[in-house]
């Protein structure tokens, strides 16, 4: 079976939502309880991302939006930007955000009924949240001299907001994959009579 090739159209929704993410940041962050890790909502396009593009597409632009950040792009919420924002406490939870899209996406996909309000929203608790918290917990904890624990219980803090953009992603996810199936698993049947 040979690898699947980027055709102009997935390059462009790489590109459409790797700029959504960005654009998501415009907003600002917020920084809640003393916490040294912004709240945005660009993890709200994180889990877009997943839910409409599957795992390959989410991923590659979650990965497009970090490469351009690392050449110093300010693309992430309060204009940060460069390599310095992957040696802060939220560097984890960025590098998160390229696994928690595929994994969301990865969930969507194996879903056989199309996207249901309800499975998009596991998959972007699932993946939106503990995959990404899972990256970025420990990196949080090592570069604010926390335990992980602590870090764990100062996490804690954003989860209610998380909580509402996985809501959020998966009801409109699911309104975009009625009016225009994108994800590769729905692309397939489309094709497959099965």
């Amino acid at each position: 079976m040979r690898p699947a090739r980027s055709t102009s159209r997935d390059l462009a929704l790489i590109a459409v939502f790797a700029a959504l993410i960005a654009a998501l940041g415009l907003p600002g962050s917020l920084y809640v309880f003393g916490s040294s890790v912004p709240i945005t909502l660009q993890t709200l396009g994180v889990m877009l991302a997943g839910c409409i593009l599957g795992a390959r597409r989410a991923a590659l632009a979650v990965a497009t939006l970090l490469v351009l950040v690392a050449a110093g792009l300010p693309l992430l919420a309060g204009g940060r930007g460069g390599l310095g924002v992957f040696q802060s406490p939220s560097g984890g939870f960025l590098l998160g955000w390229v696994a928690g899209a595929w994994v969301i996406g990865r969930l969507v996909e194996v879903w056989p009924r199309g996207l249901a309000f309800s499975w998009g929203f596991v998959a972007n608790v699932v993946g939106g949240i503990g995959v990404v918290y899972a990256f970025g917990v420990p990196v949080m904890a090592h570069r604010t001299d926390l335990t992980l624990v602590r870090s764990l219980t100062v996490s804690w803090a954003f989860v209610p907001g998380d909580l509402a953009k996985a809501v959020l992603a998966a009801v409109i996810a699911a309104g975009v994959q009625r009016g225009y199936p994108l994800l590769p698993s729905r692309d397939r049947a489309h094709q497959d009579p099965r």
